[in-house]
């Protein structure tokens, strides 16, 4: 009697969504690879842990989640009778669960910092076309999908728009793990009433208020989690001291590193070099010495660096260690030059720091959101087959409102007395 194949299958047990199946075939290789392992080292939230104890959720959590209910979203659109092949069901689910695969260690801290310049985005663009090698050709038409290449344009919706799967699961994820209960969103009431017209993505009329409520959680979870204003002082804190360590290492001082660490901070990498595969370290080319970069790889390295000769350096990295954040005043105009400078001079003068050093320890920006993009339509259906936007359809409360950029503008610097 001949052997007969049975296709691997994985089951997770997730806090968020229960038990999850992740489909056999690429997307379970996919997640078997050292490139997806590697999100398990990525924190989701950065350093909002410092404010929200639980958040210590990872991406690679939230990819298998999204990944799940991209499973759900294609039963009921097939349930509805939209054609959606086993090919373009395998290539949506990889393409979900890659969508964050170029993710730097916490997050966005190396965007700003190390590797400048380059978004997430790209370099998840990047990985998914290194996979696709590896993988001859597998992922072809997750990558379509992906880069919204593919003619199935509501394929694309499922994995980046204002309704993907991608915000339906990191807005209750985020909201389980920090605690803040605003967050929670009825994903599978959303899911169930979503449909397709015209090659884009509907949502039932009975739907209307679950999209309401989610909007909400939305811009509340913003505002209350990932723009708290104290996580803003700590993940500034963490870009600035990338920023310390980058500037001393083109200056030739020697800083701890691990090797990977050491490459990016010690080299100028372009986005050039991402393309390229010519060996760079260790006969490894520069997308995999970035696959080598975790959390790990910054916190190792800010526990050393706490006791550098550079007293900038070692006093913001004293500072994270031991979670002395700094004071973050946020208003919602810019701060005058002559405050900034009275600030600034308050600070040289409790540390006599030089006007240079000060640059790393006050600093100021601006944060802005909005919770609804009109340009970016939630589409609603209505019992007559008529489709219209969110805005148009809710009596519940004007989301012009939401959509609405709000600017908020912040200035950070060590908790001093300043006269």
């Amino acid at each position: 009697m001949s052997e007969q194949f049975t296709p691997k299958k994985k089951i997770v047990n997730d806090p968020v969504h229960g038990f999850i199946h992740i489909p056999s075939g690429i997307s379970h290789e996919l997640v078997e690879h050292h490139y997806f392992q590697r999100l398990r080292r990525i924190k989701q939230l950065g350093l909002t842990y410092l404010v929200f104890p639980g958040a210590f959720q990872n991406r690679f959590q939230h990819a298998l989640g999204a990944t799940h209910l991209m499973g759900m979203a294609i039963e009921v659109l097939r349930s509805k009778g939209n054609e959606i092949t086993e090919e373009e069901a395998e290539a949506v689910h990889a393409a979900i669960l890659l969508h964050d695969i170029g993710h730097g260690p916490f997050s966005h801290a190396l965007e700003y910092s190390i590797v400048n310049g380059i978004t997430h985005e790209k370099l998840s663009e990047l990985f998914m076309s290194r996979l696709n090698k590896q993988f001859e050709g597998e992922l072809d038409t997750a990558i379509q999908i992906f880069k919204n290449e593919y003619p199935k344009r509501f394929l694309n919706q499922l994995v980046s728009s204002q309704l993907d799967m991608d915000r339906l699961d990191y807005l209750r994820r985020d909201s389980f793990f920090s605690g803040v209960t605003e967050g929670v969103v009825g994903s599978a009431r959303i899911i169930k009433m979503l449909d397709v017209r015209n090659d884009n993505l509907v949502v039932e009329e009975k739907g209307i208020y679950s999209i309401e409520k989610f909007l909400i959680a939305r811009r509340l979870m913003y505002w209350q989690v990932y723009l708290h204003k104290t996580v803003i002082a700590a993940e500034e804190m963490l870009v600035y001291i990338l920023k310390r360590a980058k500037y001393l290492a083109e200056r030739g001082e020697e800083l701890f590193a691990t090797p990977a660490l050491r490459y990016f901070l010690y080299n100028k990498i372009g986005i050039n070099d991402f393309e390229s595969e010519a060996p760079l370290l260790e006969g490894k080319n520069a997308l995999d010495i970035f696959a080598a970069l975790d959390d790990d790889d910054i916190m190792v390295s800010i526990k050393v660096w706490s006791n550098h000769s550079d007293k900038v350096l070692a006093y913001l990295c004293k500072c994270i260690r031991d979670r002395q954040l700094f004071k973050i005043e946020i208003q919602k105009t810019p701060f005058s030059p002559e405050y900034i400078h009275m600030v600034r001079s308050g600070i040289k003068e409790y540390f006599g720091c030089s006007e240079h050093a000060l640059d790393f320890i006050v600093i100021n920006g601006m944060i802005s959101n909005n919770a609804y993009t009109s340009e970016d339509h939630i589409n609603i259906l209505h019992k007559d087959g008529s489709v219209c936007d969110i805005a148009e359809a809710s009596d519940m409360m004007n989301i012009e409102v939401l959509s609405k950029t709000v600017k908020k503008f912040y200035l950070c610097y060590p908790k001093i007395k300043i006269s």
